[in-house]
């Protein structure tokens, strides 16, 4: 699949928007971050900081990393009723702002169009990604690979939309994507433990 052409030819007058610009760079670069690579290795620093970063900018300074080293553990964090609606509620309230913000620079129908090719981007890449780590540890639990699969699509298109508002690298969106691009997965935050894998 070409993820260059297709996704700039269906976007009118791109260079008139550049945040648009930044979208389809952003959608050129998912195949090549390394999706769920280093789940279950102790946490650098640098992504510490990066966690820490996010807890703070999305509202949360009282939360702490929780190191998930485990697929089984994994399943338990991503399964778990416990999930902070506070948390939740947070980033509804992020994604419905930088929604509005993008629509001051951009047409809703340009907005979609460029939120959908990143997603379907994603999907597929991140899927085979998943699946194949799957294969390799022989995890079966479908609903924990639907589970991951999902969180990070979603990541991809919170990121996205940062990128389409014209935000900064400093959003929290950014600050979770940057986790993945390290090769983790952000679960959630349960109660004040912020679960990352």
């Amino acid at each position: 699949m070409d993820y260059d052409d297709d996704f700039d030819e269906d976007l009118p007058d791109i260079e008139d928007y550049p945040t648009l610009i930044s979208v389809v760079r952003f959608n050129k670069l998912i195949p090549s971050i390394p999706w769920f690579a280093d789940v279950g290795e102790p946490l650098p620093r640098e992504s510490r900081t990066t966690a820490r970063d996010y807890m703070d900018t999305l509202g949360f300074p009282d939360a702490f990393v929780a190191e998930v080293e485990t697929w089984e553990d994994a399943a338990y964090a991503a399964s778990n009723p416990e999930f902070n609606s506070e948390w939740w509620e947070a980033e509804e309230q992020l994604r419905m702002g930088l929604t509005t913000m993008a629509l001051e620079l951009m047409s809703e129908e340009d907005l979609n169009l460029a939120l959908t090719q990143v997603s379907a981007t994603a999907s597929e890449i991140i899927s085979k990604a998943v699946e194949e780590m799957a294969d390799d540890a022989r995890i079966e639990d479908q609903e924990l690979i639907r589970a991951a699969i999902g969180s990070a699509v979603q990541s991809c298109h919170q990121a996205a939309l940062v990128l389409a508002a014209g935000e900064e690298d400093t959003h929290p969106f950014a600050l979770k994507y940057k986790l993945f691009e390290q090769g983790h997965w952000p679960i959630a935050i349960t109660g004040s433990s912020f679960n990352i894998f």
